[in-house]
């Protein structure tokens, strides 16, 4: 075994790791001995869940592997630039607010059968395919890498038995992970988070405060960067100018917060429309944080690297330097554990929504006369395959942009405007038509994925031609753009297509709810979550008054 065999792991910080795995392992058996007598069970835990467990589930899903390591490397490189994306607690409460309603009477469990219900069938299985193909290729795989990554980082194990410990990591995380998830389902996504989540939090914690102290307190880290510590760059930036990044990563953040399967689907699984909103609420607090705990944490470890307390060679091995350096005996412990258990939630997440999208979308719909026990069989095996595909597609992974949070959200830019634009027009307007939506949706994708292939291959273009022209746009004027596209298009063709017949729309745009309807949603929120939806709001005012 060569390198610092675990960089100072002392009998504390196993028996802390121990102690959260302990606690991961009685959470696991507690939900298996719940038998998945339905898909409904095994899939949204079967709408029973409260507003704890779904905030929790919808953070730790989000924080990921690209916050883990992306973010930080993303702090490191560029500051405060991408911050916007984290200060989104906003559209997490816009989902509760606005789109829980629709979603809750619906009774779907996906969003492309949201989209079929509002639409047609054709935009349900266009959009699965794109978000099964996005899971594959970015977040499943992203986290998987971004795990070997952290675990080679942290530990310091260059190789084990002549194999590179990355690889050891990222199998081994995967495998674990899958595991619980194909027997759990649903329940043990939602359970497992919170008690992940906390650790998380206090791990995170640790390393903002320790960090500031070895930098020399607050005063010291905005000298030393004080160009990182603004989130508002000017026009003429050429990768976050502000007349692009406040509404370009809204677009994606919508996309992300209110349409997406993988965060969704814990809201599907509430049992009320009160424990879903409430869990967008208590979400959105802990949505608050990342900034905090993670990207500040990358400026802390650019301000050690100038003052020559630290050497690093990655911006994306910023955060797990931080934990194998920084932390004195005993805490280092509870760290690891925060970062293993931000891996395994995101990846049981991932898994578990992948896992719907091909049940739902595509088995069921097929094969209608299927048993609620083959189909939580077939769901079974959904997460086996897309187990087995994250890593296959690893080696992809270690080849992928330098920073990985910007990898990710740039491609996340391309597949979001589209869906985004036809989620809003689907419900804020009855008049929008099936045929509409399907075209945005397929003409924005093959625009989007259009533009992603001309980006591999700009250094093969000619300077001066309309294609590098088009590659040159910055990627959130770009995103935005695509955005008014979607909706200008599902205008024109809604002009020329057949208006939807009532009966489709019911419930599922505004206007068209019955009284009962409309009466059951008001009943399902009181002063406390319109105080606390303020508190939130406020406390993002407040970061971008101080971070201008």
């Amino acid at each position: 075994m060569e390198g610092t065999a675990i960089t100072g792991f002392a009998m504390w910080d196993w028996f802390t790791l121990g102690l959260f795995f302990l606690g991961l392992i009685g959470i696991i058996l507690w939900v298996l001995r719940q038998k998945e007598e339905t898909s409904t069970d095994y899939f949204l835990a079967g709408r029973n869940a409260g507003w704890i467990a779904i905030g929790a589930s919808i953070f730790a899903s989000n924080i990921g592997s690209e916050h883990l390591v992306g973010l930080a490397g993303a702090g490191f490189e560029t500051g405060l630039a991408m911050s916007h994306w984290e200060m989104q607690a906003w559209l997490i409460l816009v989902l509760g607010w606005v789109f829980v309603p629709f979603y809750s009477r619906s009774k779907v469990f996906t969003m492309p059968e949201f989209l079929e219900k509002r639409y047609c069938p054709g935009a349900r299985s266009f959009l699965s395919v794109i978000s099964l193909v996005s899971y594959v290729l970015t977040k499943v795989s992203v986290t998987v890498y971004a795990g070997g990554v952290v675990f080679k980082t942290v530990l310091g194990i260059d190789e084990w038995m002549g194999i590179d410990f990355f690889w050891i990591g990222a199998v081994s995380l995967v495998i674990i992970t899958g595991l619980y998830t194909i027997f759990g389902g649903m329940k043990s996504v939602l359970y497992t988070s919170v008690l992940q989540t906390p650790v998380l939090v206090i791990g995170s914690l640790v390393i903002l405060i320790v960090g500031i102290d070895k930098v020399g307190g607050w005063g010291e880290l905005q000298a030393i960067s004080a160009s990182k510590l603004h989130i508002i760059r000017p026009a003429s930036d050429p990768e976050f100018p502000w007349t692009g990044v406040l509404l370009g990563s809204a677009i994606i953040g919508f996309w992300y917060w209110c349409t997406d399967q993988y965060i969704v689907q814990r809201v599907l699984s509430a049992r009320n429309q009160t424990q879903a909103r409430r869990g967008t609420i208590f979400a959105g607090y802990l949505k608050l944080l990342p900034v905090f705990i993670f990207m500040i944490p990358g400026i802390i470890a650019f301000a050690l690297n100038e003052k020559g307390l630290i050497t690093l060679k990655s911006s994306d091995a910023a955060f797990p330097m931080l934990v194998a350096t920084l932390l004195p005996a005993g805490v280092k412990g509870i760290v690891v554990g925060g970062l293993v258990a931000a891996l395994m939630s995101s990846l049981a997440s991932l898994f578990n929504s992948s896992a719907t999208l091909f049940t739902v979308d595509f088995y069921k719909k097929y094969r209608p006369e299927s048993s609620e026990k083959h189909l939580v069989f077939v769901g079974r095996m959904a997460t086996l395959v897309v187990v087995v595909l994250g890593i296959l597609w690893i080696p992809v992974m270690k080849s992928i942009a330098n920073i990985l949070y910007e990898y990710l959200q740039n491609v996340q830019s391309l597949i979001a405007p589209a869906i985004a634009a036809v989620f809003i027009m689907g419900v804020f307007s009855k008049r929008v038509t099936g045929v509409a939506g399907l075209t945005a949706l397929i003409v924005g994708f093959i625009i989007g994925m259009s533009r992603l292939a001309l980006m591999v291959f700009k250094t093969h273009l000619n300077p001066g031609g309309l294609l590098y022209k088009i590659v040159a746009i910055n990627w959130l004027h770009f995103s935005i753009f695509l955005f008014f596209l979607s909706i200008v298009i599902i205008a024109v063709v809604s002009l020329f297509t057949r208006k939807p017949e009532e009966k489709q729309v019911n419930g599922l745009t505004y206007g068209s709810a019955s009284h009962e309807q409309t009466v059951e949603t008001r009943r399902s929120w009181n002063k406390w979550d319109v105080i606390h939806s303020a508190i939130i709001l406020g406390v993002i005012a407040a970061f971008y008054i101080y971070f201008w």
